[in-house]
């Protein structure tokens, strides 16, 4: 059947049932059932959430690293991120420090979670030489604006008494000023590239709290709570910086953490299947094929913000 043709298998994650390989596995097995007897690519891909750091380690020839940081509730865990052979780029999902399947049921609740722990990834691949990081987002257990990743990388936030605030979405209201004297300096020294596939901006009804707020264990007071801190946030930024990064697609994902990668590191945000497509190499495959097939494990309206399919 088909005994030239060229297919490229290049589907998505089924999220809960299959990562991304193991699809492209089984598609390959459906048709093989079926009689096909062309040459078949096997070439699982990504769109910058959840599965991503394993889809580009692998066509990197990559390696894993793991670093105790802190998780969600400020607990100690080992968490893993990847780089590529040399060493020199890494890639990090937030979700491995700071993502909502670290918690039970019952402790989900983004006032009081923190992407700390994502930023001492971050600042453990910088230390290991490291001159370019990228930050896949998706899977967040968290609403904090980034805050926490910030903390870990050398910000300080204080309330209007000059306190010091611990980085969670609850306290994200009471912030009144920030600093970063303690900044590490490789943070600055480095390359740091965002990848979502989601387009939501930080705050707004469209935002990080009011669209996934309650996913994560808000409830509507809550909801409302965090919306308002995440533009507090946004326009304390604008006022020491003169930036306003609010409003730039993807700047509310995984709980507004792509608003602060901008603008706490300088980092470039991008549509999340686009980026790993360059990396892997996925549009030179694709000219060779004659039909492709994807997949992922649900189609909805999400769908058409950046996602593999």
């Amino acid at each position: 059947m088909f005994p030239g043709m060229r297919i490229l298998i290049a589907p998505d994650k089924f999220k809960g049932s299959l990562d991304a390989g193991e699809v492209a596995e089984t598609i390959l097995d459906g048709l093989t059932a079926g009689g096909f007897r062309g040459n078949a690519i096997l070439f699982p891909m990504a769109d910058g959430g959840e599965g991503t750091v394993d889809i580009l380690v692998r066509h990197s020839q990559g390696i894993y690293r793991s670093a105790v940081v802190n998780d969600p509730l400020f607990r100690k865990i080992t968490a893993r991120y990847g780089t590529d052979k040399e060493g020199k780029r890494a890639y990090i999902e937030m979700s491995a420090a700071s993502g909502l399947t670290l918690l039970k049921e019952k402790e989900r609740n983004c006032l009081y979670t923190t992407t700390y722990g994502t930023g001492e990834l971050m600042l453990d691949a910088f230390r290991n030489g490291c001159e370019e990081i990228i930050v896949c987002l998706g899977g967040s257990a968290t609403n904090d604006g980034g805050t926490g990743m910030a903390a870990a990388l050398g910000y300080r936030f204080y309330d209007k008494s000059g306190n010091l605030l611990i980085p969670t979405g609850k306290n994200l209201v009471r912030i009144h000023d920030y600093d970063d004297v303690a900044i590490h300096d490789l943070v600055f020294e480095n390359r740091v590239r965002v990848l979502c596939d989601v387009a939501a901006p930080l705050y707004g009804k469209e935002g990080a709290a009011f669209v996934y707020g309650p996913q994560k264990g808000a409830a509507p007071p809550d909801v409302r709570l965090l919306d308002h801190g995440l533009k507090k946030l946004a326009k304390l930024v604008e006022q020491k910086t003169g930036k306003d990064y609010s409003m730039i697609p993807g700047a509310g994902a995984a709980g507004g953490l792509g608003f602060g990668l901008m603008a706490f590191c300088r980092g470039l945000l991008l549509p999340g299947f686009d980026m790993v497509a360059r990396l892997t190499g996925f549009g030179e495959e694709l000219k060779k094929c004659d039909l492709v097939i994807t997949g992922e494990g649900r189609y909805d309206e999400q769908t058409l913000q950046g996602k593999t399919v």
